[in-house]
C-alpha cells in the first residue's frame, strides 16, 4: 500500500535515527506542521509502522519500495565546450576544489547508501577504468559516443533503470544531494533571474512537471541530476528504446524523450537554492568557481602555452572550440587583459593523426609561409607531438573565390610559394594517392561503377603525357582551397592548415583550387592568368588543367572508399567525379590531337 507524502517523510526520518525523537524534533527533520506530524504518528502507530516512538520492522517494510536500487552515471560525451583540458581528459575527472568530480559524486551516493553504480563511458574510457577497482563501480563502454547523444547511453543501461538516480558526471554538489530512500521520480531544478537559454519546466499541482521550454526567463532551470522511480522507468525505457531505434530521433537527449510525453510519465520538479549545483561547461566557469584550479591543473597544454608565450597560467583564459573532430581540434584563449591582451589557437593533434601527418614538414611549411608573408599567424609547432599555437585573426572571412580580385590574390600567394626554391622531406602525387585509395576499395571487391576502368585509363594515359612537360616539382600546400585562406580587417589573407605541405608538380595546388573552390571553366582560366602573370601558353593551360583532372579523380576515388567504410560524402562525390570526367577527354586531345597553339589558347 502507498504511503502518503507526509507518512513518507515520518517514516524516513525515523528510519534514519538511532534514538527516540520528540514531535517537535519530527517536525524539524520532516519539514512537517507539528499538526501533521502528530496526525501522521497516529495513523502510522494504528497501522503497526510505529512503536513507542521508533519504526517498526513493518515500517520498515512499508519503505522498501522507495529506497534507491542503483545509480548510472552518464561519462561519456566529448565535453567540447570544455576545450583545451577535454582534449586530455574527460570533463567528470578535473579536478575542482581538491576533489576529482565523479569521485566526489560516486562517494556522495555511497554515502547515501547507492553503493550499485553504472559508469558509462566513451571518450578516453580507459581513464574512468579505474574506478572500478577504486570505488566498486560497474563500467559500461558507449561505442557511439562521438555521434549519439546521451538517450543511447540511458538505452545501453536500460535493464538497470528501475529505482535509479540518473547523473551526469560533471556536476558538483555544494551538499549530498543523494538519499536512501525517495518518495517519487524528480529532476533537480534551480532557479535562473533574467534571460536563460536552459530548460526551464512549468509545473502543476504537487510541483509536476507538465511542460519544459528551451531558454526563458526568470524560471527554474533543469539542472544537475535526476531521479527514476519504478513507474517512471517502466513507462520510459519502451519509449526510449522506440526512439533510439528510429534514424530521424537518433541525436535525441533523454529529456527530449520525456519533454514530448510529459502527460504520460510523472516526474515533479525538486527545488534547490543558493547555487546548491554547479554544471561546468567551460574552463572560465570552473575558475571563477575554484580560483586556484588554473595555477593547479595538470595540464600538458597549459604548459605548452605558458613555455611559448612567456605568461603565467594565471592570465591564460577565454577558451571556446573552434574545429572539434577526431582529428585535429582547435581551441580559442587569450591571455592578458584590456589593452594588452592578445587572441591565440591552439591546435591539438588528434589520436592517429601521427600516422597520417609529417609534422616536420608541416612545421617547416610552417615556417617557410611565415617567412614569405603567406601566413601571418603562424608561432610555433612542436614537431614531435604534432600540437600548435597561431595568432587568431578575429572578424576573419574566408576567401571568395568567385571574386576576381581575391581570385588573383590568391594565386599570386600561390605562385609565390612555388618560386621560393624551398624543399620539403614529404612528397604528395595525386595519382599516387588515387591509386592508394583504389587498392583500399578493391579490399571489399571489384569496381563495379560503369565507367569507372574507362575513367581511370583515361586518367594514367593523360598522367604519363604530362609528365613529359617538364615542369618541376616544388613545394606546394596541397589543401589549397578558399576555407584554407583567413582575410582580416586590415584585408591582409593567411594561408593556413599546412598538414599537407610537401613537393608536389608546380600544378597541383591550381588543380585542388579548381576543383575544391567549383571554379567555372572562365574562372579556371582567369586564375591561370594570374598565376602566370601572363596568358598561359599552350604547354602550360594543357599541363595545368591535366591536374584539375588528376585532382578530381584523386578525391573521386577517395570519396568512394569513404563510403564504402560508411560515411556519407555528400554531393562531393559527384563534384570531384565531374571535374575528372568532363575535363579529362578535352586535355587529351590538347596533347594527342595536336591541337593548335591559337585554339589552345582561346579563353
Amino acid at each position: 500500500m502507498a504511503l502518503s507524502k507526509s507518512k513518507f517523510k515520518v517514516l524516513v526520518v525515523l528510519a534514519k535515527s538511532e534514538i527516540r525523537m520528540t514531535q517537535r524534533e519530527l517536525s524539524s527533520a520532516s519539514g512537517l506542521s507539528l499538526g501533521t506530524v502528530n496526525a501522521v504518528l497516529h495513523d502510522a502507530m494504528d497501522a503497526g509502522l510505529v512503536e513507542d516512538g521508533m519504526l517498526t520492522i513493518d515500517g520498515l517494510k512499508s519503505l522498501k519500495p522507495y529506497e534507491v536500487g542503483n545509480a548510472i552515471i552518464m561519462a561519456a560525451g566529448l565535453s567540447s565546450r570544455l576545450a583545451p583540458i577535454s582534449y586530455e581528459k574527460p570533463k567528470g575527472l578535473l579536478r575542482v576544489r581538491g576533489e576529482v568530480l565523479i569521485e566526489r559524486q560516486i562517494r556522495q551516493l555511497q554515502e547515501a547508501g547507492v553503493t550499485d553504480i553504472t559508469v558509462v563511458v566513451g571518450y578516453k574510457k580507459e581513464y574512468f577504468f579505474y574506478l572500478a577497482s577504486k570505488f566498486g563501480v560497474r563500467i559500461k563502454v558507449n561505442p557511439q559516443y562521438a555521434t549519439r547523444n546521451n538517450s543511447y547511453t540511458l538505452w545501453l543501461v536500460r535493464n538497470r533503470l528501475d529505482n535509479t538516480y540518473v547523473c551526469s558526471s560533471d556536476d558538483y554538489f555544494e551538499k549530498n544531494p543523494f538519499e536512501h530512500y525517495v518518495y517519487e521520480a524528480y529532476y533537480a531544478t534551480q532557479y535562473v533571474s533574467g534571460p536563460t537559454e536552459e530548460w526551464c519546466v512549468t509545473t502543476g499541482p504537487g510541483d509536476r512537471i507538465t511542460r519544459i521550454n528551451v531558454g526563458g526567463a526568470d524560471a527554474w532551470t533543469m539542472l544537475g541530476h535526476a531521479y527514476f522511480d519504478r513507474a517512471f522507468s517502466n513507462g520510459f525505457v519502451p519509449l526510449l528504446d522506440d526512439a533510439v531505434r528510429r534514424p530521424e530521433l537518433a541525436d535525441r537527449l533523454w529529456e527530449d524523450i520525456f519533454r514530448a510525453h510529459t502527460d504520460e510519465l510523472h516526474m515533479v520538479a525538486r527545488h534547490y537554492r543558493d547555487a546548491f549545483i554547479h554544471e561546468f561547461d567551460t574552463l572560465d566557469q570552473v575558475s571563477g568557481f575554484d580560483p586556484a584550479f588554473i595555477e593547479n591543473v595538470d595540464s600538458n597544454i597549459f604548459d605548452n602555452i605558458v613555455s611559448v608565450l612567456g605568461c603565467e597560467k594565471s592570465q591564460i583564459h577565454g577558451f571556446y572550440p573552434l574545429k572539434q573532430g577526431l582529428t585535429n581540434l582547435s581551441c580559442h584563449f587569450s591571455v592578458g587583459e584590456g589593452a594588452d591582451e592578445r587572441e591565440y589557437v591552439y591546435r591539438h593533434p588528434g589520436v592517429g593523426t601521427e600516422n597520417m601527418v609529417d609534422r616536420a614538414a608541416e612545421e617547416a611549411g610552417l615556417r617557410l609561409a611565415r617567412e614569405l608573408g603567406i601566413d601571418n599567424t603562424f608561432i610555433y609547432e612542436d614537431q614531435r607531438q604534432g600540437w600548435k599555437i597561431s595568432r587568431f585573426v578575429p572578424n576573419a572571412r574566408p576567401l571568395d573565390p568567385h571574386d576576381p580580385e581575391q581570385l588573383k590574390r590568391a594565386m599570386q600567394m600561390c605562385r609565390r610559394l612555388h618560386e621560393s626554391k624551398a624543399t620539403l622531406n614529404r612528397s604528395f602525387d595525386f595519382v599516387e594517392e588515387g591509386l592508394g585509395y583504389e587498392k583500399l576499395l578493391t579490399k571489399r571487391g571489384p569496381v563495379e561503377i560503369p565507367g569507372y576502368e574507362e575513367l581511370k585509363e583515361k586518367v594514367l594515359r593523360l598522367k604519363s603525357l604530362s609528365e613529359r612537360d617538364g615542369f618541376s616539382r616544388c613545394v606546394s600546400h596541397n589543401d589549397f582551397f578558399y576555407l584554407n585562406f583567413l582575410i582580416d580587417e586590415q584585408d591582409e589573407y593567411s594561408l593556413i592548415d599546412w598538414e599537407y605541405a610537401g613537393m608536389s608538380d608546380e600544378a597541383s595546388d591550381f588543380g585542388t583550387f579548381t576543383v575544391c573552390c567549383e571554379l567555372s571553366d572562365d574562372e579556371a582560366e582567369d586564375a591561370l592568368r594570374f598565376y602566370f602573370g601572363h596568358r598561359p601558353t599552350s604547354l602550360e593551360r594543357r599541363h595545368f588543367w591535366s591536374y584539375v583532372v588528376f585532382a578530381g579523380w584523386c578525391w573521386y576515388v577517395w570519396s568512394l572508399e569513404k563510403e564504402a567504410e560508411g560515411d556519407n560524402v555528400g554531393e562531393w562525390l559527384l563534384i570531384y567525379y565531374r571535374y575528372a570526367q568532363d575535363n579529362v577527354d578535352r586535355v587529351l586531345s590538347w596533347y594527342e590531337e595536336g591541337e593548335s597553339s591559337s585554339e589552345c589558347e582561346a579563353s
